[in-house]
C-alpha cells in the first residue's frame, strides 16, 4: 500500500482537477468541487494548509482513486 502524501487544500483540488472536478462553489473553507463528465460526483474539500490523514483519504475514496493515483496526479 502506497503511502498518504501529506497536501494542502489547494494542491489537492489542483491535482483532482487534472482527472475532470472543477470549482463549483466555495462556502466558508469548504471548497466544493463537482465533475462535468459521468459519474457527477461531488466532493468536499477544505481550504486548509495541511488536510488531515482521514480527510484526504475520504476525498480520495469518493473520487474514486486509489492513493497511487492521487499521488502520481500532485
Amino acid at each position: 500500500m502506497s503511502r498518504l502524501p501529506v497536501t494542502s487544500g489547494p494542491a489537492a483540488v489542483k491535482a483532482l482537477r487534472k482527472i475532470g472536478y472543477e470549482l463549483d462553489h466555495q462556502t466558508g473553507s469548504h471548497m466544493i468541487l463537482r465533475r462535468t463528465t459521468p459519474p457527477h460526483r461531488r466532493l468536499t474539500v477544505p481550504d486548509h494548509r495541511e488536510l488531515a490523514k482521514g480527510t484526504l483519504r475520504a476525498i480520495i475514496r469518493e473520487a474514486g482513486l486509489s492513493v497511487a493515483e492521487f499521488a502520481e496526479l500532485l
